[in-house]
């Protein structure tokens, strides 16, 4: 036989459409039948087909009830947005009577249209601040929590003297004024002492605002001591170039500069102090590149110069000549550091390692290897971490001397 395949196309479809439909209603009368739980067939309309009564609600109608929203009730929109406040801006039911006050007066001057969130806001407000014009606590109102602790734990409360008129004469809270225009109104107990003494000390109410006074004020926060501005005493100019390095003498007798005029000169403190003209003492050359780094030993009379040309030299300041070259970096030493109680010294550069030497021998004892870039600073200390660097990789790292590892790495740079 000869099939139409256009006939069979259209037949197919017409066929679907009631099919999907039902298919829908199905679903429909699972979702938001009301009825009793009786069937009954439906067409797509949602009429009864079968011409049996059935307290069955047509699956239509119940889907288009289902999504009608309730009435508004503007009661239960309010305790809604008091829950909201207690719960998440517990800090603001004391600054409710404020905010009161600043919604009186734009509310006079602005007329505009609100919304139910914004009046439920607002009445709460207004709440708040006839309560404490009429001396009851703040964070009484059962709308926002539990009546608040705050007279039995003997805290004051300040506002100003403009509501002092509005108070009413019968409130049970005891009231005193405490200078420069204040209300004090103090709870129970401690609270009245409490009142008298700040009272008596008049201490300055910010202006328009809400005073809380904490029990636990007894912590002092410190302020530093004020001294004369620091003045400038004395200007020395010797070297030709940057001054890149500067380090002190134990003894605080001298102070040593390098700088990228490659020489290391050597002042008397106290000569340099008054500008005297013989305070430089000597000029030490034998660096071919700036001097990055000085230190003296505290146990020898040693000065030891670090440079950017790979060169870290020893200074005997007794006969000022260089005893003792350290001899290993393969790029400029841009840091130096003595170990404060053993005879080590520390040295750092753009070879990206820290390599520790013994004062006497010459001889590297280790070398730190891990940063990926230049060892700009040295800390040494006497207890571990003995050795810490700095580096241009934005990362520090604290050394184990004794095994020569790294401990830790800080990388919060």
């Amino acid at each position: 036989e000869n099939i139409n395949p256009t006939m069979t196309t259209a037949t197919a479809s017409s066929s679907l459409a009631p099919r999907s439909a039902q298919t829908s209603l199905k679903r429909a009368r699972i979702l938001f039948d009301a009825g009793n739980g009786e069937s009954s067939s439906t067409s797509i309309d949602g009429a009864n087909t079968n011409g049996q009564s059935s307290n069955t609600v047509a699956p239509l109608t119940a889907a288009t009830h289902a999504f009608v929203p309730p009435l508004f009730d503007s009661s239960i929109h309010k305790q809604s947005v008091s829950r909201r406040i207690k719960s998440f801006y517990p800090s603001e039911v004391k600054n409710l009577a404020f905010q009161g006050e600043e919604d009186e007066a734009l509310d006079a001057a602005s007329g505009s249209k609100e919304s139910a969130t914004v009046r439920a806001v607002k009445e709460l407000r207004k709440e708040a601040l006839e309560r404490l014009r009429s001396g009851e606590d703040v964070g009484a109102d059962s709308s926002l929590g539990a009546p608040s602790a705050d007279g039995a734990n003997g805290k004051l409360v300040l506002h100003r003297e403009a509501d002092l008129l509005k108070t009413s004469s019968g409130s049970g809270a005891s009231s005193a004024v405490a200078g420069d225009g204040a209300l004090v109104l103090a709870g129970s107990g401690k609270a009245a002492a409490a009142a008298g003494e700040s009272a008596g000390k008049g201490r300055p109410v910010r202006s328009g605002g809400i005073l809380v006074e904490r029990k636990d004020n007894a912590t002092t926060i410190p302020t530093p001591t004020w001294h004369a501005p620091w003045k400038l005493s004395t200007v020395l100019s010797s070297h030709l170039g940057w001054v890149r390095s500067v380090a002190f003498d134990p003894s605080n007798t001298l102070f040593a500069t390098g700088g990228g005029d490659r020489v290391i000169k050597i002042f008397d403190l106290a000569k340099a102090c008054v500008a005297a003209n013989d305070a430089l003492k000597i000029t030490l050359t034998g660096h071919i590149s700036p001097v990055r780094g000085l230190a003296f030993s505290e146990r020898h009379p040693y000065l030891f110069s670090a440079a950017e040309d790979k060169m870290v030299k020893c200074w005997d300041l007794e006969t000022n000549q260089v005893i003792r070259h350290y001899h290993g970096h393969l790029s400029g030493v841009f840091a130096l550091k003595l170990h404060p109680t053993l005879d080590l010294l520390v040295t750092g550069g753009r070879d990206a390692v820290a390599r520790v030497w013994d004062m006497r021998t010459k001889h590297q004892i280790h070398c730190l290897t891990g940063h990926d870039n230049t060892v700009g600073a040295i800390l040494t200390k006497g207890t571990d971490p003995q050795i810490v660097t700095g580096s241009y990789d934005s990362t520090i790292k604290l050394w184990d001397l004794a095994a020569g590892k790294c401990m830790t790495t800080l990388t919060h740079h």
